[in-house]
């Protein structure tokens, strides 16, 4: 468990205050591995002053020798917080953050890459999971990069209890750091995820493993590893660390897709031995027309609508909104709430590309939604 510092009045541990930055905007990271870093550096060059905090003290002095954070103390008028730990550690800490910040403009999120156990014990309305998609083979803080999450999908799990005002903060922020945002269900990340993320992950490892007994008896196999043998083991050479807990708490969907994909794997041991050119053909020019319909990172148009849709004051509006936005890929660029007077319903606005504005106004009436837009 990572020791908590927080200059807050209200924190049960060690206070200490640290003198007031200049800086409006203040923020903090629990956990200075590779993402934790990055969301460092990514906020400060957006003008925040953040402050971080890591179980190896060694790290943290790293993390300020380099100027990457002001204080291993959190801000007392901290308003973001991130929790960057390995799953296992993500509840406990989250609900410590919301005690001991109990603002309701405080905002804390996680970057785990398993959300459905977490979104399950978490109920605190400024809680939202989140789930950068983005990595690299480099390891920890020495890492760290501010460009991490230019152009990559970062999740969000808004549920039932989100706070509307909390969430289109923690977009907009994301957006100003180069994420392209996506809402989904905690269940249905956590099922998509374990093909698109997990999954492969395991099976890089199985081939580098796999390749590096065969260069035992045979040494020069290794030095024939060209750039698609290094694409494909490319992930293999990330921190180990955080992988039992993703896999173990996300393990139901996990080890349906290895299933799945060991059915696929006997098909093509069939079709190998029986020399079957037409059916073999088949299967891998699917993958490859697949692969070359692969969506690229999502670069922002010159021509955005903005989308107001009028919501009733019932818990989950947020999340069926945006969720049913990510269903229709429709990336949203920017999102505000217009708060409404005694009465009358608030109002949901939401920038999207002018080209999907009408599907996702379709989408909406079919919901019961009285949406309207306007170019901007």
């Amino acid at each position: 468990m990572l020791e908590m510092r927080f200059d807050t009045c209200t924190s049960t541990v060690h206070r200490v205050f640290v003198m007031t930055s200049q800086a409006d905007q203040h923020a903090h990271v629990v956990g200075l591995g590779l993402i934790g870093g990055s969301v460092a550096l990514a906020l400060k060059d957006q003008g925040w002053s953040v402050t971080g905090v890591d179980r190896d003290q060694s790290v943290e002095s790293l993390a300020l020798s380099r100027a990457m954070i002001v204080s291993t103390v959190a801000h007392r008028e901290t308003t973001l917080l991130f929790v960057c730990t390995p799953a296992g550690q993500v509840i406990e800490i989250a609900k410590q953050l919301l005690n001991d910040f109990d603002s309701e403009k405080v905002v804390v999120t996680d970057v785990a890459g398993v959300k459905g156990s977490i979104a399950s014990q978490i109920s605190d309305g400024r809680f939202i999971g989140g789930h950068p998609m983005a990595g690299s083979e480099m390891r920890g803080l020495e890492g760290a990069d501010a460009a991490l999450f230019t152009g990559c999908t970062w999740v969000l799990t808004p549920s039932s209890t989100t706070s509307p005002d909390s969430y289109a903060r923690l977009h907009g922020v994301l957006r100003d750091i180069g994420a392209v945002v996506m809402a989904l269900d905690a269940a249905d990340h956590d099922r998509m995820v374990a093909m698109a993320s997990h999954v492969p992950h395991l099976v890089a490892g199985a081939l580098m493993n796999e390749a590096n007994d065969m260069a035992q008896a045979d040494g020069a196999l290794l030095q024939l590893a060209a750039g698609g043998f290094r694409d494909m083991t490319r992930i293999s050479a990330g921190d180990p660390t955080i992988w039992p807990d993703i896999l173990f708490e996300n393990s139901d969907a996990v080890l349906a897709g290895l299933s799945r994909l060991q059915e696929r794997i006997t098909e093509l041991t069939t079709l190998v031995h029986a020399k079957d050119r037409v059916a073999l053909l088949k299967t891998l020019g699917s993958a490859a027309d697949a692969r070359r319909r692969l969506p690229g990172s999502a670069a922002l148009t010159t021509k955005l609508t903005e989308v107001r849709i009028p919501v009733p004051d019932r818990p989950g509006v947020l999340a069926e909104i945006t969720t049913l936005a990510s269903e229709l890929q429709i990336n949203i660029f920017d999102i505000e709430i217009g708060h409404s007077v005694e009465g009358s319903p608030g109002v949901l606005l939401l920038s999207v590309e002018s080209t999907q504005a009408p599907k996702l106004m379709g989408a909406l009436r079919g919901r019961g939604f009285a949406a309207g837009m306007k170019s901007l």
